[in-house]
């Protein structure tokens, strides 16, 4: 699914893997989104073709469209 991403990184604690999040906006209809996405594993991919893991936090909805609140898993991929 494309879309846009908004990702950041948190300060790493000392020695561990820096924390990183963001949110994913879908570039069409919301509709093909799975049905209880939060708490959901998936892969989000770059346009450089680097990938990471990320799980669904929460679902948003409004003006601008529905935004998934994601939570990076292992190392970031930016």
């Amino acid at each position: 699914m494309a879309g846009t991403a908004a990702l950041f990184t948190e300060p790493a604690r000392k020695g561990g893997i820096p924390p990183w999040a963001g949110d994913f906006r879908p570039a069409n209809d919301a509709g093909k989104l799975p049905k209880n996405a939060v708490g959901k594993t998936f892969v989000l991919e770059l346009p450089d073709g680097s990938t990471g893991k990320v799980v669904v936090q929460n679902v948003k909805t409004g003006k601008g469209g529905v935004t998934l609140v994601l939570m990076g898993e292992d190392a970031p991929p930016f």
